[in-house]
């Protein structure tokens, strides 16, 4: 009998999806409020909390005002308008700033003293040899650069750009005609080319003391208005609508349409208004009328404006011993030996590599060797986020320069990657590589890489498939996963790929790969619905899988009725979750759990019981509408049995952690899981160790066979003496 899903998509089963990303933000918040970890990695949780506010402002808060202003009304799967859902955003952000610093105020800001970091938040609190540096300091370095911009009936309201730091004015100035003194309004930008922490003079030895380029401004800002009165000064940010409106059909040439897109981004609607929490009331009036903004779209903030600076105290030297210590991960020398062709170790049998547990340097090894090899005909690779200095696109233009025939898909709509990623397709252009901008409508978010290679026994193809981006930086800080293989059959369907992204031709059959948007989530919904047939035939029935957001419906109506036929459904989800654990006769099979900690989790593995011979899947795609159904993904089987225990042992390993993993609860809240009496599990600390005591263990072993002594055969005519004489010893 079919299954009507639709019967599972009742709101009441839902949870909002911004509603669950800011429950994501309270996560890592929480982290920064642990007294049980170092001082400064509170710190840096502090610093991310701010970072992801910003985002999720300036794309999700910013596509639900569009949604209002179009008089889109349609309720989302939780039976939430987009009216409903900015009014429960505003009530939740609001709370969730206010715990940020009540958080640095009540915790960090103490600890630092405590620990020999003083932050002067006040300039009125310099003591004399303070001020004395910071009036010859802003003499000497800032004065030059500032530009101050007043507003009056010459002069209209200036453009503030998106996310800088200003500081906010009120002038008193004489009105000639009027016979009385007038305010009027200025305001000037905290220079971002100067660093917002400045080290001043400390009152102990030992000690640092550092505060911050607003207040040095605001000390000396009767410098810049000289003549006049300055009645307030006050810090201020704005936060713009920043999610880019592309019309690709018109768009003749989608690089010039982004790069037009582009600077639109500093001049969008404002979405947001932080202001210091003491700021005059006429000053507040003023912003509030030029920026448009309604009262809930402004925050008051106590304290310093933009937390994300805390990254740069993070920075300080000096103060080792409250930070986390760092971890350098080995090079993968079970997967890769020392000085072993990169091509003849992947055709002895498919290689896994876990990031950044292992280092990353074998997948740029990868490229840079395919880049020089003469045997080597072609290579065609996916880029969506790449590093600064990427060692990887270096690899790729030396190919082209090599005469390879380099094909390079740079996805140009890589949210605030854009600009990075122009810049790097002009380059690889000029190099000669063959570059595509992706398909018409779709993100382009599959990880793959493709070396075609000319062997004794004819062509040979080497594929690389991963969960995470070809970014040799992020891949210090990600969670991710990959393979190499030269199996022909996920050869063929690479091919198959990237004549698909280059020429728009869709094969007749796929081997091996998954891809979106064209049968994934079918594929997803079928392996589901497989679990549940399963469990009905009391076979063994079980869904384990990791990713980074769950929200698509038909997934969720799926595992609902998987759930409610009686699979066990044990869900590793680090950011939104849609789903609701607990539901009686719903989901009372499913458990969710997150993990935050050091590095970001962000590998996707999926694992179906099938009644005991489990299958095994990874790839780049989350559990979600965009995913599924407007980019090109891809999801592969991993099919060798020493890498499907690798996974296995990961998602044990994950499942099993106590000290960073968040238990959702039914009642839509996280809690950590209870400690006492039981062994702690970091499991990211503990990968961390395996992959540090695996690579010392071959060490060992290589080690001893290269000393190994090897005792000569004694001469002929000893024979005599050694049987009548035993040595001693």
């Amino acid at each position: 009998m079919s299954v009507n899903l639709k019967d599972f998509e009742k709101p009441e089963y839902f949870v909002n999806r911004e509603l669950s990303w800011l429950k994501f933000d309270e996560r890592v918040l929480s982290e920064a409020r642990d007294k049980t970890l170092p001082l400064f990695e509170r710190l840096k949780f502090l610093s991310i909390t701010s970072s992801n506010l910003d985002e999720f402002f300036m794309v999700r808060v910013a596509s639900l005002k569009d949604q209002v202003h179009a008089g889109y009304e349609k309720p989302d799967i939780a039976g939430l308008t987009p009216k409903d859902q900015l009014k429960q955003i505003s009530i939740t952000t609001h709370d969730l700033v206010k715990h940020q610093y009540s958080t640095l105020r009540r915790s960090i800001l103490p600890a630092l003293e405590k620990a020999g970091l003083h932050v002067v938040e006040h300039h009125e609190d310099f003591n004399e040899k303070q001020a004395e540096f910071i009036d010859r300091y802003f003499e000497d370095n800032v004065y030059p650069v500032l530009t101050p911009m007043a507003m009056d009936s010459s002069r209209p309201f200036p453009l503030i750009r998106n996310k800088t730091l200003n500081i906010g004015l009120l002038i008193e100035k004489k009105d000639k005609k009027k016979n009385k003194e007038i305010l009027e309004f200025a305001t000037v930008q905290v220079p971002s080319v100067l660093p917002r922490l400045v080290m001043i003079p400390s009152d102990k030895e030992g000690d640092k003391t550092v505060t911050l380029m607003e207040e040095v401004i605001e000390r000396n800002i009767g410098k810049l208005f000289l003549g006049n009165k300055v009645v307030c000064a006050n810090p201020y940010r704005i936060m713009r609508n920043a999610d880019l409106s592309i019309e690709e059909e018109g768009a003749e040439d989608l690089l010039e349409e982004i790069e037009k897109q582009l600077k639109k981004r500093q001049w969008g609607e404002v979405i947001r208004l932080e202001v210091e929490e003491k700021a005059d009331p006429r000053l507040l009036k003023i912003l509030k009328k030029e920026f448009e903004v309604k009262e809930e779209d402004i925050f008051p903030i106590a304290g310093p404006i933009d937390l994300t600076m805390l990254m740069k105290v993070y920075g300080l030297e000096g103060f080792g011993q409250y930070k986390e210590s760092s971890y350098a991960p080995p090079q993968p020398v079970a997967a890769f030996p020392a000085g072993k062709d990169v091509f003849s170790v992947i055709r002895e049998g498919d290689v896994f590599l876990h990031h950044p547990y292992m280092s990353f340097d074998p997948v740029v090894s990868f490229v840079k060797q395919a880049a020089k090899d003469p045997d080597v005909l072609a290579i065609k690779q996916t880029l969506y986020r790449v590093s600064g200095n990427s060692p990887i696109i270096k690899a790729l233009a030396q190919a082209a320069e090599n005469g390879k025939q380099v094909s390079v898909l740079v996805e140009l709509k890589a949210r605030f990657d854009e600009e990075n990623n122009i810049v790097w397709a002009k380059m690889l252009e000029k190099a000669g590589c063959h570059v595509i901008y992706g398909l018409l409508g779709l993100k382009t978010h599959s990880k793959i890489t493709l070396v075609v290679r000319r062997e004794e026994t004819g062509i040979r193809r080497y594929v690389h498939l991963a969960t995470g981006n070809y970014n040799d930086s992020t891949a210090k800080l990600y969670t991710d996963c990959g393979i190499c293989t030269c199996d022909e059959r996920f050869g063929e369907d690479a091919t198959a790929v990237f004549n698909m992204l280059s020429g728009y031709s869709e094969p007749k059959h796929w081997n091996k790969l998954i891809v979106a948007p064209l049968w994934m989530k079918d594929r997803f919904v079928s392996l589901i619905g497989r679990e549940a047939e399963n469990a009905k035939k009391g076979l063994p029935a079980k869904i384990t899988a990791k990713m980074n957001s769950l929200c698509d419906p038909v997934i969720i109506s799926a595992l609902y009725h998987a759930s409610s036929c009686g699979v066990e459904i044990n869900l590793l989800v680090r950011g939104i979750c849609c789903l609701k654990v607990g539901i009686p006769g719903i989901s009372e099979n499913i458990h969710v759990r997150s993990i935050v900690g050091n590095f970001l989790e962000h590998a996707r593995i999926f694992d179906f019981c099938n009644a005991g011979d489990d299958e095994f899947y990874m790839g780049s795609a989350d559990w979600m509408p965009r995913n599924l159904d407007r980019r090109v993904e891809i999801v592969f089987p991993v099919e060798d049995d020493a890498i499907k225990k690798k996974l296995a042992h990961i998602l044990e390993l994950e499942f099993a952690d106590n000290v960073k993993a968040h238990l959702l609860q039914p009642d839509g809240t996280y809690e950590k899981p209870d400690k006492r009496g039981k062994i702690q599990v970091n499991s990211q600390l503990s990968f961390c160790e395996e992959e540090v005591e695996k690579t010392k263990e071959i060490k060992r072993k290589e080690k001893a066979e290269n000393e190994r002594v090897f005792v000569p055969a004694e001469p002929a005519q000893d024979l005599e003496e050694e049987n009548a004489a035993p040595r001693q010893g």
